[in-house]
């Protein structure tokens, strides 16, 4: 191979692109999952009377799922990103 050139997934003896079709397939499925599923869930915490304390400020309880909310969008963003990227 000639200085300058890239060597695709494909090209690899033994490889032929299924197992990173399969990969971007999985990120791409777990990016979907995790803002459909998050913000439903989340739109449940917010209801539940624990998400809030006597005078309507957030808890304790409110501030964790909030965080874990948006952990979990970032990690789809990543997934969604590494997905498609895997396909080019």
């Amino acid at each position: 191979m000639q200085e300058g050139q890239r060597r695709r997934q494909g090209d690899r003896p033994g490889h032929d692109g299924r197992v990173t079709v399969f990969a971007a397939v999985v990120l791409l499925v777990n990016a979907v999952f995790n803002v459909w599923a998050w913000p439903t869930f989340f739109r449940r915490v917010t209801r539940d009377p624990r998400a809030r304390d006597e005078a309507g400020r957030p808890t304790a309880f409110y501030r964790v799922h909030l965080v874990l909310l948006v952990v979990a969008l970032a990690i789809a963003a990543a997934s969604l990103v590494g997905g498609i990227l895997l396909l080019l």
